[in-house]
């Protein structure tokens, strides 16, 4: 069976790490990691949604004077027909206005979900390139938690928040510039009240980014947790365990809703502070322009009074002036969990151990396995001093080993629980780099060719994970090149049970296959590909009755016919069968 199965099944192996890993340029080479874009230029396309919208902003300017001028000629006396024009250009203005905003949003939007999409992509292949044998690897309820829900909050953080800051700096100078010709009061006044706003939103904002990241950690907590316990299901009914399983879910989900609640408190905070600072605003430029009409203040016109057109040109410029400062505080929000979903797809992207050959294996995904492809012989093993230490332990599980498998020979590896048995599997398979040297037909196993090896190994795992779907989708996984017939073949060549075909329908989890069929159906995964020429299965009759046992052998052996067989197990029937019986951990 070729890569795609390999790494299906590698999260039932132990968690080992390399004595010696690579450097940390080929681990974030390998892993695909993508350097931290939180703190980045802002995207191209987001940037012109960015202006665009603040043009559409500073629209307003020319229609407030418009509208504040018409309404002092119709005070003088002027009729209605001489202000038809004005009532023309503020409707052409707001025609305009609406159209750079639904374009400048469409536009933001789109290259934030663009960026989304590229962010995704990057912590898929980092995830894809990392071993599985990894002690550092992200569960997999909180991978999912970050790539599927809080990396939506990359697109509000991106296409709301960026703009918004960018009509903050933008369009309140430019009213400031508008409104500092008639009078300077005005101007001071809003300018002493501006800088209130972004100052008590930054105090906020550094609590709601803390806010942010720990709802996320509880949300990636609780959906690893919930996962773990839907794979168990069975266990836990078996145990008496459900009633224990269901209040610790319960306090996980009393966790999540305090810390959703204490974000949203925090949202509330800001919004309070903001409207409390505009409204203060804009109430102290009413006072001045309302008293200065009336003729109470006579300062602060440059030497001479407001028309009543000119007043209300200030009036109405005001809450323009505050408006793209409450929408920041508004998307601030968004700033924080934004910043908080960046940080976590970079954490997914982080460097850990590299699967060998990572950067191949992705190239090599996409390739179909061709239609004519025929067998292409057994793989012999060498393995020359080679060891490997689980993270934490002082001593290796596997030092200097020395071996030797012939093409097409069929060895079963046994020993005590920790012994090595499944490490050394996973090494042949190249999901970890090693210390010393490993041949598979000849080829020596590294970087350059774990991929194409791979290719042509069909490793059975211990708990071989079942998808929804039908069970020809389950038996190719993905891999392109498979048609019926070899479908039928993999199916027939595995004994899997009388009246499965390919387009039989299986639940998730295996739901509607017994254990031993579930076996059967990794052995179809593994018989697929005609190319295999070295299998490696682990424990593959574990937990089986005697005679499911005898049948899952049976199938394993007939498969590995005219391939290299190598076995790890505890079944001394099925070591039995075996030419040889290697032997880890001590004893002869």
């Amino acid at each position: 069976m070729g890569a795609p199965s390999i790494r299906l099944e590698r999260e039932t192996a132990a968690p080992p790490r390399a004595d010696a890993p690579p450097s940390k340029r080929a681990r974030s080479r390998a892993t695909g990691r993508a350097p931290s874009r939180a703190g980045q230029g802002t995207p191209r396309g987001v940037k012109m949604g960015g202006l665009l919208q603040a043009l559409a902003t500073l629209i307003w300017l020319p229609q407030a004077a418009l509208i504040a001028f018409s309404i002092d000629h119709l005070a003088n006396g002027a009729g209605v027909e001489a202000i038809l024009p004005a009532a023309a250009g503020v409707l052409a203005l707001g025609l305009v206005r609406a159209a750079l905003e639904s374009v400048g949003a469409r536009l933001a939007f789109r290259a934030a979900r663009r960026e989304l999409s590229q962010l995704r992509a990057e912590a898929g292949r980092a995830l894809a390139a990392r071993s599985p044998l990894d002690a550092g690897r992200v569960a997999s309820g909180a991978a999912a938690s970050a790539l599927a829900e809080q990396a939506e909050s990359v697109v509000p953080y991106r296409s709301r928040f960026m703009p918004a800051r960018m009509r903050m700096a933008l369009v309140p100078p430019v009213i400031l510039a508008a409104i500092l010709p008639f009078s300077w009061v005005p101007a001071l006044l809003l300018v002493v009240a501006a800088p209130l706003i972004p100052l008590f939103m930054a105090l906020v904002g550094w609590r709601a980014k803390a806010a942010s990241e720990q709802q996320m950690v509880e949300v990636g907590g609780m959906n690893a947790f919930l996962l773990d316990r839907l794979r168990g299901l069975a266990t836990i009914r078996a145990l008496d365990a459900v009633d224990l399983t269901a209040s610790r879910l319960k306090a996980n989900a009393l966790a999540v809703k305090a810390r959703t609640m204490a974000v949203l408190r925090i949202a509330f905070l800001s919004s309070a502070v903001l409207e409390l600072f505009s409204a203060l605003g804009v109430a102290m430029v009413a006072v001045y322009v309302g008293f200065h009409l009336l003729g109470e203040l006579t300062f602060g016109a440059w030497g001479a009074r407001l028309t009543l057109g000119e007043g209300l040109f200030i009036l109405m410029l005001a809450p323009a002036f505050f408006e793209p400062l409450r929408d920041y505080a508004a998307a601030w929000h968004d700033r924080a969990s934004g910043r908080a979903a960046f940080e976590g797809l970079e954490a997914l992207s982080g460097a850990g151990m590299a699967l060998p050959g990572a950067d191949h294996v992705l190239r090599a995904d996409a390739s179909p396995v061709p239609s004519d492809a025929r067998p292409e012989g057994a793989l012999d093993v060498r393995l020359t001093g080679v060891g490997f230490a689980h993270a934490g332990r002082d001593a290796p599980v596997l030092q200097n080993l020395d071996l030797v498998v012939r093409a097409g020979e069929r060895v079963a590896v046994m020993g005590p629980s920790g012994a090595g048995k499944s490490t050394l599997l996973a090494l042949l398979a190249g999901l970890a780099p090693a210390t010393g040297d490993i041949h598979l037909g000849g080829t020596r196993l590294g970087a350059a060719t774990a991929g194409a090896l791979r290719a042509r190994i069909g490793f059975i795992g211990q708990a071989p994970h079942v998808f929804a779907g039908t069970l020809g989708g389950n038996i190719t996984l993905g891999r392109p090149g498979f048609g019926d017939a070899a479908l039928a073949a993999a199916i027939t060549r595995a004994a899997l049970p009388r009246g499965a075909e390919a387009h039989s329908s299986v639940g998730e989890g295996g739901i509607g296959f017994s254990g031993g069929e579930v076996r059967r159906l990794a052995v179809a995964r593994a018989a697929l590909d005609p190319r295999v020429g070295l299998i490696l299965a682990d424990e593959p009759t574990a937990h089986l009755d005697a005679q499911t046992a005898r049948e899952v052998s049976a199938a394993l052996l007939a498969f590995a016919e005219e391939r290299t067989l190598i076995v790890a197990t505890h079944d001394p029937a099925l070591a039995a069968r075996m030419d040889r019986v290697i032997r880890l951990g001590g004893g002869a």
